[in-house]
C-alpha cells in the first residue's frame, strides 16, 4: 500500500465517521427520512455528473431493476434508520453499531445462501454478537433508545443483504454505475415519503450544511475515494476502512458535540470488531497465530465485483 493510499484509507474512514456526527446534528431538525432525501440526491447529482464525464450511463441499461433494488436496501433503507437511529444515540455509538454490518454479512451468507463456515468462523460470530451485547447491554432499559439500536442493527443487516445481492446480480457492472444507479433510485424512492414527513419549521443553516455535506463529502466523495482505493490497493486492503470508521466516530462525536466515550464502547466495539475479522475470514485462526487472509465485501456501498 502506498503513501497515497494510506491518506485515502484514513480520509475514507474519516468522511463515514463523520457521516455520524453529521445525522446526528441533522435529523432531530429535517427527519429521517427529509435529510436521507437530501442526501441521496445530492450524491446522485455528483456522481451522475462524473459518470457523465466518463460517459458511463450506457452501463445502466438492462439493470434498472437490480439497481433500483440496490439503491432501496443499500441507501434509502439503511440510511434512514441510521439518522433515525441518531436521533436519541450519540455518533459514535452509531458508528459501533454500524461496524456490525461486514458480520451480518457473514450470517447472511450462512443463513440465507448456506455458504459453509469453518468452526472458527462460527465462533467469530457468536463473539461479534457478544460484542454488541456488551456495548447495548445497559441501554436496552431505556424505549427510546431500544427503538434506536434495533434501527441501527436492521441498517447493518440490510447492508449485509445488499452486499451479497449486488454482488451475485451486479458484478459484471461498472463500480461506478452502481454506486450513481443506486443513488438515483434511492432518491427516486425516498421523494414522496420526504415531502410528505418534510419539516414544518425551516432548518437551520448547520443542518443544511450537514445535509449537503453527508450527500457530497459522505457519499458521493467518498465512492469515488474508495473506488480509488480499490483500483489502487485492492479490494482486501481496502476493507480495513471497515475498522477505522468507529474510531472517528467517536472521535468525531467527542471533539463536536462532547459526547462521552465510555469503556463499555471501548469495550464493546473492540469485541465486535475481532468476533467480525474472525467471521468474515479476514484473521484467520491458524495453530495459535493469526493471519490476514482476505477480506468481505464491505457493507457500506456496493461492491464493486459494497459505504455503508
Amino acid at each position: 500500500m502506498t503513501r497515497r493510499d494510506r491518506v485515502d484509507l484514513l480520509l475514507l474512514a474519516a468522511i463515514w465517521g463523520a457521516s455520524f456526527l453529521f445525522m446526528r446534528v441533522a435529523a432531530p431538525e429535517f427527519g429521517p427520512i427529509p435529510l436521507v432525501e437530501i442526501r441521496v440526491a445530492v450524491a446522485a447529482l455528483v456522481l451522475s455528473a462524473v459518470l457523465a464525464q466518463r460517459a458511463g450511463f450506457g452501463g445502466m441499461r438492462g439493470r434498472l431493476f437490480p439497481l433500483g433494488l440496490v439503491g432501496a436496501i443499500n441507501s434509502a433503507l439503511p440510511f434512514s434508520l441510521f439518522a433515525y437511529a441518531t436521533l436519541s444515540l450519540t455518533a459514535g455509538f452509531a458508528a459501533v453499531l454500524n461496524a456490525t454490518a461486514p458480520l451480518f454479512g457473514a450470517l447472511v451468507a450462512y443463513v440465507w445462501l448456506r455458504e459453509s463456515l469453518a468452526p472458527i468462523r462460527l465462533a467469530g460470530l457468536v463473539l461479534g454478537f457478544v460484542g454488541v451485547l456488551t456495548l447495548v447491554w445497559g441501554r436496552l432499559s431505556f424505549r427510546g433508545d431500544r427503538s434506536a439500536i434495533l434501527a441501527a442493527l436492521l441498517a447493518a443487516l440490510a447492508y449485509g443483504i445488499a452486499a451479497h445481492y449486488t454482488k451475485r446480480r451486479l458484478s459484471a457492472a461498472p463500480p461506478l454505475v452502481i454506486a450513481t444507479g443506486s443513488q438515483i433510485a434511492a432518491a427516486v424512492l425516498l421523494l414522496p415519503p420526504a415531502l410528505f414527513y418534510w419539516p414544518r419549521h425551516p432548518p437551520s443553516l448547520a443542518s443544511w450544511l450537514c445535509a449537503i455535506a453527508l450527500g457530497i463529502v459522505c457519499t458521493g466523495l467518498a465512492y469515488i475515494l474508495y473506488f480509488r482505493l480499490i483500483a489502487s490497493a485492492g479490494p482486501v486492503r481496502a476493507i480495513a476502512v471497515t475498522y477505522l470508521i468507529p474510531v472517528f466516530g467517536m472521535l468525531w462525536g467527542l471533539l463536536f458535540l462532547r459526547e462521552p466515550i465510555t469503556l463499555n464502547m471501548i469495550a464493546g466495539c473492540a469485541v465486535i470488531l475481532l468476533g467480525t475479522a474472525v467471521a468474515t475470514g479476514v484473521l484467520a485462526v491458524r495453530k495459535g497465530t493469526a493471519a490476514a487472509i482476505g477480506s468481505p465485501v464491505p457493507a457500506r456501498i456496493p461492491p464493486p465485483a459494497k459505504p455503508s
